[in-house]
């Protein structure tokens, strides 16, 4: 029986920029600032058959389509931990005028050799808080590093710990804030190791397809509900 290659185009857990379209169609964000560290950034690796753009490319071609003015700025850099987000970044973020936020950050506390999940909660939230009130703000977790088979083994299982607990932080701070909240520890490709660079630490160009699909998906969310808000406003002024 032969093999199928699984590329962009017939990858189960990857939607195109057209089908994400449909899913944020009538979106109102036209400014979108995303803040973090390298996963904000989009550091990757190419893997045939998928694009080489990181992924943001597919969030802004989706949000491009059904708003074509849209306008963006990536401040995301290497190697940050969340309180070196919030203090390089914050204030340009906030100048920008966004009404929708991506912030990608944690990691990195998560992987120092000293770690406090509380401090870092606390971290996360000084940095959300302002965002949120910029306007839509997305979070998300981690996929599970235990599929990477490129981590060093000898640290797989206490980096998953502490990557867990700051999960955890970023959930519960998003919670808090309304903000929306992605998922990731529980998705079908977690543990792949088809997702992963060979540098055992970031996305490679699936991994960042799948996680511009679920940011998709979760803002198409948010986008319904949003409208099921407004048209009960809009049935409540008609009354």
């Amino acid at each position: 029986m032969e093999t199928i290659q699984v590329t962009e185009r017939n990858d189960p857990h990857v939607m195109s920029p057209a089908r994400g379209a449909a899913l944020l169609r009538g979106a109102p964000w036209s400014r979108l600032v995303i803040v973090g560290d390298s996963v904000a950034r989009g550091v990757s690796e190419s893997r045939p058959g998928y694009r080489t753009g990181p992924w943001s490319s597919l969030v802004i071609a989706a949000l491009r389509e059904v708003r074509p003015e849209l306008v963006h700025l990536n401040l995301g850099q290497r190697e940050l931990v969340t309180a070196q987000v919030r203090e390089t970044q914050l204030k340009s973020a906030l100048d920008f005028g966004p009404d929708l936020v991506i912030a990608l950050c944690g990691g990195n506390d998560g992987l120092r050799k000293t770690f406090d999940p509380q401090a870092v909660e606390g971290e996360l939230e000084a940095l959300f808080t302002p965002l949120r009130s910029a306007g839509t703000l997305v979070t998300a977790g981690f996929f599970d590093i235990t599929g990477n088979p490129y981590f060093d083994a000898r640290y797989r299982d206490v980096a998953r710990e502490r990557l867990a607990a700051v999960a955890r932080g970023i959930r519960s701070v998003s919670q808090r804030l309304d903000a929306v909240y992605v998922d990731l520890d529980n998705h079908p490709t977690d543990r792949d190791e088809s997702i992963w660079s060979t540098d055992g630490i970031h996305l490679n160009a699936r991994g960042q397809a799948v996680l511009g699909t679920e940011i998709i998906r979760a803002l198409g969310a948010r986008r319904q509900r949003l409208s099921r808000v407004e048209g009960r406003r809009d049935l409540q002024a008609g009354a």
